[in-house]
């Protein structure tokens, strides 16, 4: 149920907006940012939601000049002055779109996470691993809805079922977004190979990584496939980047600073053809302190060339503990993929490994690059779906 809004004054001059809700939340709106953000089809093209005017059409002494509140408490009606123009928001929009009491840099540390990511080890999720069956991802919404959310909220998921041809690994991006082709081509086999143009294509055992670190922009999920599975060996693992970024700021604050502060430079050139380079520290930050990303390779790491002499040691230092993280057992899930099974990954944040296997039987996997735009795109659809389901 869609709470309603109780309270809408204004302040500071009519230049701020108060607004109280039936739940006891509060927030305030300054004028000119509502004016940016108004709803009325001469700011917004109705048809696809895209702004008509640019701030400098906006009158900057903007205020407001009435606000009433809807008879079924569902929303408010503003008028701005000078120019007259009136507009709805609704109370749900209100309520996504609230700034105040933002938390600011100023109270947190560097390295926070956003809410809508769940930290996890070993321990909290090993017997509780997000799963789906391919034909309900096809079927039902709402499994689908929260397939989607636990890859946002964890960054990994499993997918059973899939179909056991070639190129099916395509399939499972398809199904919210979009497959990212690379030099690999739009899939990629995972098999062992006598001369391979990549260690992934061997039968050795390979340290938790995140996929292409040296492209620029890296694909953001990996999809990783099933066809067939008949060695000894070969298990799956994720590991939690946020949550190894956690224990180190908790434990070794200065290691956290500096694998953060320093960036670090990953190369490909497996083929003649191909050169590959990007240049990004292992804990990326926003602005604002926000850890947005863990990027780590240790195949294709390049030399470090991009820190100091004097800070070269120290680097090292904290390098090897977040490795020794890795290779750590209580923060890795692990699992054996039979064939029909995929796994997909936030190529930002967890990593992915698996142990060596022998060299009979045969272990055949399939391999794609996607994009979170796409999954989280399709996942605000069905949220707005449910939504409207809601309230009908």
């Amino acid at each position: 149920m869609t709470d309603t809004i109780v309270d809408a004054h204004t302040s500071d001059a009519d230049t701020v907006v108060n607004i109280g809700w039936s739940n006891g939340v509060t927030a305030r709106f300054h004028a000119i940012w509502l004016r940016d953000n108004s709803l009325d089809t001469s700011t917004r093209n109705p048809g696809n939601g895209q702004r008509l005017i640019t701030i400098g059409d906006i009158d900057p002494s903007t205020k407001i000049q009435q606000i009433e509140i809807h008879e079924d408490g569902l929303g408010v009606a503003v008028k701005f002055s000078p120019d007259n123009v009136r507009s709805d928001f609704s109370s749900p929009w209100l309520l996504d779109n609230r700034y105040d009491k933002l938390v600011s840099k100023a109270d947190h540390k560097d390295g926070w996470v956003s809410y809508r990511h769940e930290s996890w080890t070993s321990s909290s999720m090993q017997d509780r691993i997000p799963r789906a069956s391919w034909m309900e991802l096809q079927s039902s919404r709402q499994v689908l809805r929260q397939w989607l959310l636990a890859i946002d909220r964890f960054g990994f998921a499993v997918v059973e079922g899939i179909p056991l041809h070639s190129g099916a690994i395509c399939e499972v991006a398809e199904i919210f977004g979009f497959v990212r082709e690379t030099n690999y081509g739009k899939w990629f086999d995972v098999v062992a190979e006598v001369t391979p143009q990549n260690l992934a294509n061997t039968n050795l055992g390979l340290q938790a990584h995140t996929d292409n670190p040296y492209r620029d922009p890296v694909p953001t999920l990996q999809i990783l496939g099933c066809l067939e599975n008949s060695v000894l060996g070969g298990e799956s693992a994720v590991v939690d980047g946020f949550a190894i970024a956690k224990f180190l700021q908790e434990s070794d604050g200065n290691a956290f600073d500096i694998l953060a502060r320093h960036p670090i430079r990953f190369l490909y050139e497996g083929t003649d053809d191909v050169s590959l380079s990007a240049k990004r520290p292992i804990f990326e930050l926003g602005p604002d302190g926000e850890l947005l990303a863990v990027r780590f390779n240790n195949r294709s790491a390049a030399p470090f060339i991009d820190i100091e002499f004097g800070d070269m040691e120290e680097f090292y230092g904290a390098y090897r503990k977040f490795a020794m993280c890795l290779d750590d057992p209580s923060f890795s899930v692990r699992f054996k993929l039979e064939p029909g099974q995929a796994f997909i990954v936030d190529n930002t944040r967890v990593l992915h490994a698996r142990t060596a296997f022998d060299g009979s039987g045969k272990r055949w996997l399939q391999g794609c690059y996607a994009d979170k735009d796409g999954l989280r795109s399709t996942l605000r659809v069905l949220e707005r779906e449910l939504i409207n389901d809601q309230a009908n």
